[in-house]
């Protein structure tokens, strides 16, 4: 029989409220909740920390970091996977859908990427039936429209994949997240390394591969995440229109949408919308978009992802926390709220039964300290 763990003198942040309790964790789910300040025999004395589900993240680009960490620099896989696995896990997010781009650009080498997506899956699913993953991991496809292979690259995927989220992802310059073209050559330039002599060619060849390929992509894209049974998010809407493309499509959630304008317009829609946490901590989007904290005093802002740097993740649920004055709401941007749009019904939420992932935090001043992480019922940090 498998030991009981017991989690007490804490602030437990539940759905709808924040008791000073304890939990009993038994056989990777939540057995009981209590209410009081005791501390039993054997018990962890978390001494007043907060204790909330572990988080639950759906976009983040930390794993292509890892892979590649210089500008040309493919590093080995299963190490990348172990060192993104383990950095999430001490920052709390006990459950990932590691984004990973389905759409390759392949006729002309110097005109950016090549094809990784199958590789990249089947090295992860490996990894997790062996056993050597602290945290749940699953798949998500980032389908890059702009792109010359995509429809190829979704045919090497089915059910078996279990692939969880697609996103419609359209890159073309002039639109969306780079409207701003000097923002976009910036990035590009300094994330590609591509020579910005040679730029101008480069967006004619993407506004070439839009005009040809875009309308069948984004179909095809739609259709193939009804057929793995996958949540449909948009990405970077700007306008209403764009918006009501997305709804006719079937999203369900709409990443990082650009404009107070297509934040209303999914709220009308009743489309979730996620906001980058480093937005969030860093008081603003650094492509120039609308800033997450505005869409938090508006309340249209569902879900935070920690998009590229893990640890905000937990920073912007304390923020937004703190901005709506509800722990209980704030803590669900990263937890509840995440896991409904998923349909991970089994986690999300401190209630008897659910799943045992579980994050215990301090607070350092305004800054939240990672203090303990189980997942299903294991410590893992």
């Amino acid at each position: 029989m498998t030991q009981d763990i017991i989690i007490a003198n804490a602030r437990i942040i539940l759905a709808d409220e924040v008791v000073h309790g304890a939990l009993v964790l038994r056989d990777g789910q939540i057995k009981d909740i209590s209410q009081g300040i005791s501390v039993p025999v054997q018990a962890i004395d978390c001494e007043g920390d907060f204790v909330c589900p572990g988080l639950i993240e759906l976009h983040t680009d930390n794993l292509e970091r890892h892979i590649t960490p210089r500008p040309r620099v493919d590093w080995p896989h299963r190490a990348a996977i172990v060192a993104h696995d383990r950095e999430l896990a001490a920052t709390g997010i006990t459950t990932v859908f590691d984004a990973i781009r389905v759409g390759s650009i392949v006729s002309d080498k110097n005109k950016r990427y090549g094809k990784y997506a199958r590789q990249m899956a089947d090295e992860i699913l490996q990894m997790r039936a062996a056993g050597a993953l602290k945290i749940s991991h699953h798949i998500h496809l980032r389908a890059e429209i702009c792109s010359e292979t995509l429809l190829d690259e979704m045919a090497e995927f089915g059910d078996a994949d279990r692939v969880g989220i697609v996103s419609l992802m359209d890159h073309t310059p002039g639109q969306r997240q780079f409207r701003d073209l000097k923002k976009f050559e910036d990035y590009v330039c300094g994330k590609h390394n591509l020579d910005r002599a040679g730029f101008a060619d480069y967006m004619d060849f993407l506004y070439g591969l839009q005009d040809r390929l875009g309308a069948a992509h984004e179909a095809g894209a739609v259709a193939a995440a009804r057929r793995y049974g996958a949540t449909l998010a948009s990405h970077d809407d700007t306008t209403a229109d764009q918006v009501a493309t997305s709804a006719a499509h079937g999203v369900t959630i709409a990443e990082f949408p650009t404009t107070v304008e297509a934040a209303e317009a999914c709220h009308a829609a009743d489309i979730a919308t996620i906001m980058g946490a480093p937005n969030l901590v860093r008081g603003g989007s650094h492509s120039g978009n609308v800033a997450a904290h505005e869409l938090a005093r508006l309340d249209r802002l569902n879900i935070l992802s920690s998009d590229y740097v893990p640890a905000a993740l937990l920073m912007g649920a304390v923020q937004v926390s703190q901005i709506w004055d509800d722990w209980a709401k704030g803590i669900a941007t990263v937890t509840a709220n995440a896991a409904k749009h998923v349909h991970l019904d089994d986690r999300g939420m401190i209630a008897v039964g659910k799943r045992a992932d579980i994050l215990r935090f301090s607070m350092l001043h305004d800054v939240p300290v990672v203090r303990t992480v189980w997942a299903d019922g294991q410590q893992v940090a």
